[in-house]
């Protein structure tokens, strides 16, 4: 009984000790997941506190469980727009991406690791895929904003990519235990059962438990246990048929947010912080497992193998795979670089040891190298990379919603409460004044813990809680009445439009105002629907056009369809720190001399 107390409690110290370091980690630009393994790594066998944690079959269980909840979450995160935008292209990489990731990987390690080609396959299958745990984080932690275009291939990509790198991962183990014997047709049925039953299942899973989520009348504490339950049983159903339950349980959550359900915004809240609770476990786990005095024996091969995943196997992949669709090199390049590898590839390397391979321990050691090597190295310059590839949009802004209360069975609307903040755009009017969407009315404003007897005549202020009646599918817009907006020059990067337009704005006036040469097919039509030609259907924030000297840049777009437009007058690729670096090689004396300046020489 005291040994039980004394594994809850260090567990629950170095929790807190993982969040509070997280504050510190964020202003140092640090990714947190990153925290989270240190911490575990200190806490371990050849650390400060030198617990001994050497249990594989558990951190398979609860890496498993844990990588379910992650990915459901992220599924409930991936708007309807996204998956339309980028499906195939994500799609693409999630399966011959990961495809010639792992056999290039293999190659390295035959050359670096002496492996047998066999075994170096399951050293590139590990290996292979993305981290969905480090990717959702580290996209959404870093302070930078890309384009959806980007930002949602990366994000689906790692959301799909594991049934193939378990795939790959369980079949290379297959051949290399002796006496197994496998046909191309048995790896193609397994292959399709995997990829195909996980998302028919999922499919069918998350339609199930939106279905049974709007009939039920529950306790508000309940729905997200439900959906939490509901996701957990998609996952284990799916691995008892030996589908993929990973690609089940992430197109679970991506349905289930297809359409507005009961208690949306509790369900999405709690699955947030159990997310959270879910990568703190498990990094901290996988850090306790390791023991970096076993990591020197085969150091400096596993780093050459990490520098070679980072800048030849996953950059090759990357540009094969995007070929086909509308990616600029800027685009790819960004994508390349966020080949973020996390937990999912120490958790796999854990499958050889657990069926007793060979030298099993050297494919642990090298995933949790490369692992480590990438966060520190990639996930640390995730907005750097951002930035210097020009790949930066308009931050959205903060949302203001705190509350929402269902009201039951059979309801159309929900009630829901938000806090007015600083620079939002309500404190322009009175309440009476604000111009909400059809059947969408604020039913109370609440000022110092005190309700407003007559609110619609009395300005917003600061600090205000506003409680509407809305429906479940206008709940998540109206806090852009609510939360903090930058003015337009704080809230754009640089060469982001010099001037911004509506999409309305007749081309003839700015091509007469400005000296473009917009065509013939211009006249008379508003200035986004020429973009539109240019660009196509499905067009995104940061997409840009030039027209002689002039740029014109898609400053906001909605569903594929662009709002506003930004003019610059000077060429916008002078302004990329990828630009102004590649023309200052051109002076080789200018450079010398910032060389010098940068080494100290």
């Amino acid at each position: 009984m005291a040994f039980i107390n004394q594994i809850i409690f260090i567990g629950a110290v170095l929790a807190v000790i993982s969040i509070l370091l997280g504050q510190l980690s964020s202003r140092l630009g640090a990714p947190l997941l990153l925290v989270f393994l240190l911490l575990g790594m200190l806490a371990g066998e050849d650390g400060l506190l030198g617990l001994n944690f050497d249990s594989y079959r558990a951190t398979y269980a609860v890496g498993s469980i844990a990588l379910a909840i992650i990915l459901f979450e992220g599924g409930l995160r991936t708007p309807r727009e996204v998956v339309r935008l980028v499906f195939w292209p994500s799609l693409t990489l999630a399966t011959l991406g990961v495809v010639l990731t792992a056999l290039c990987t293999a190659g390295m390690a035959v050359v670096l690791l002496g492996m047998s080609p066999l075994e170096g396959i399951l050293m590139g299958a590990i290996l292979a895929s993305t981290d969905a745990a480090a990717v959702f984080m580290l996209l959404h932690g870093q302070g930078v904003a890309v384009n959806a275009r980007v930002g949602g291939t990366l994000e689906l990509e790692s959301g799909m990519n594991d049934p193939m790198a378990v795939f790959l991962t369980l079949m290379a183990v297959s051949l290399i235990q002796a006496g197994t014997t496998m046909t191309g047709w048995d790896v193609a049925v397994i292959f399709l059962v995997q990829l195909l039953g996980g998302g028919l299942i999922g499919a069918a899973g998350g339609y199930a438990l939106r279905w049974t989520l709007q009939r039920l009348n529950l306790s508000a504490g309940l729905y997200p246990v439900l959906a939490t339950a509901g996701a957990l049983l998609i996952f284990a159903g799916t691995n008892v048929i030996n589908a993929s339950g990973f690609l089940a349980v992430y197109v679970a959550g991506v349905m289930l947010a297809r359409a507005p359900y009961r208690a949306q915004q509790v369900i999405t809240r709690f699955l947030d912080g159990l997310a959270w609770l879910a990568q703190i476990a498990m990094f901290l786990m996988l850090g306790l497992l390791v023991t970096p005095s076993d990591l020197l024996a085969h150091l400096l091969s596993a780093l050459a193998l990490s520098a070679g995943l980072i800048l030849i196997a996953r950059p090759g992949a990357v540009l094969l795979c995007l070929l086909p669709f509308r990616f600029n090199w800027r685009e790819r390049g960004f994508v390349a670089w966020v080949g973020l590898r996390g937990a999912v590839p120490i958790f796999l390397a854990s499958i050889p040891i657990l069926a007793e391979l060979e030298n099993a321990q050297i494919y642990f050691n090298v995933a949790f190298v490369a692992v480590l090597t990438s966060l520190m190295i990639q996930g640390w310059t995730i907005s750097r990379a951002a930035r210097f590839l020009g790949l930066e949009v308009p931050a959205v802004a903060p949302s203001a919603q705190d509350l929402d209360i269902s009201l039951g069975h059979g309801a159309t609307r929900e009630l829901a409460g938000f806090r007015v903040l600083d620079g939002a755009r309500a404190l322009m009017h009175t309440y009476g004044d604000l111009q909400m969407p059809n059947q969408v009315e604020i039913v109370s404003v609440i000022r110092d813990s005190t309700p407003i007897a007559d609110f619609r005549a009395v300005p917003a202020r600061v600090d205000d809680y506003v409680i509407a009646i809305a429906p479940p599918a206008e709940i998540a817009g109206l806090h852009q009445h609510f939360a903090y907006h930058a003015p337009d020059e704080r809230l754009a990067p640089a060469g982001f439009g010099e001037f911004v337009f509506a999409a309305d704005t007749p081309a003839d006036n700015l091509a007469l105002m400005y000296g473009l040469t917009l065509g013939p097919v211009a006249r008379g039509r508003p200035i986004g629907e020429v973009l539109h030609d240019e660009l196509g259907d499905h067009v995104v924030a940061g997409d840009r056009v030039k027209f002689g000297e002039i740029e014109l840049v898609v400053r906001e777009a909605r569903d594929g369809r662009i709002t506003r437009v930004g003019l610059e007058l000077e060429d916008t690729r002078v302004h990329l720190p990828v630009t102004r670096a590649l023309r200052k090689l051109r002076h080789p004396v200018k450079t010398w001399r910032a060389f010098r300046r940068l080494t100290g020489l």
